[in-house]
This record gives structure tokens, C-alpha cells and sequence, in this order.
């Protein structure tokens, strides 16, 4: 059985603390976000993103180098590529992680 505390007026604004009657009690935090940002460093994922950006660069070499004709055709691969290459990664990363 509980003790009850009676408390007049005037003591209660003259009481240093007050202690609660029930402990508080622990419980479990959730995160809204399940997933973290490292989990983007999959090596899969690095390999084609590392391919995508080297032919880019290949692409930006040939122009300054003013081979145009090859260059245009690169420019035509990857415009096919890089879409093709986004949405993939993007289903192999959601389909590859434990939610």
C-alpha cells in the first residue's frame, strides 16, 4: 500500500524537490530512417558508378582532344547508359539491403 503525501498550499512552492511517486519507465526508440548513408558504399554500386564516370571522362577527353565523331558517339551511349545504369543501381540497392 502507498504512503499518501498531503502537501498544504503554502508548502508547495517552499518545497526544494518533490519526489515522484512512480519511476519512470524505460522504453524502445524506433528510427523513422532504416536505413544509413553508408550503407551506399556497397562495392557493387562503386564499380558502376567508378565505370559510368570513367567513360564520361573518356567522353569530355575526346572533346578536348576535338575528335568530335567519337566523342558524338559516346555522347549517344550514354545517354542510354546512364538512365539504364541509375534505376538499376537503385533496384539492386533496395533489393540487396535488410530492411
Amino acid at each position: 500500500m502507498r504512503k499518501t503525501n498531503y502537501i498544504t498550499f503554502r508548502n508547495l512552492f517552499h518545497q526544494p524537490s518533490f519526489k515522484p511517486s512512480t519511476k519512470p519507465r524505460p522504453f524502445n526508440a524506433y528510427s523513422f530512417v532504416p536505413f544509413s548513408p553508408i550503407a551506399m558504399l556497397d562495392p557493387t554500386i562503386l564499380t558502376i558508378g567508378g565505370i559510368v564516370l570513367g567513360i564520361a571522362f573518356i567522353e569530355q577527353i575526346l572533346n578536348r582532344w576535338g575528335v568530335m565523331d567519337l566523342a558524338d558517339q559516346f555522347e549517344k551511349v550514354m545517354r542510354f547508359i546512364l538512365p539504364v545504369t541509375f534505376y538499376g543501381a537503385l533496384v539492386y540497392f533496395f533489393a540487396t539491403f535488410i530492411f
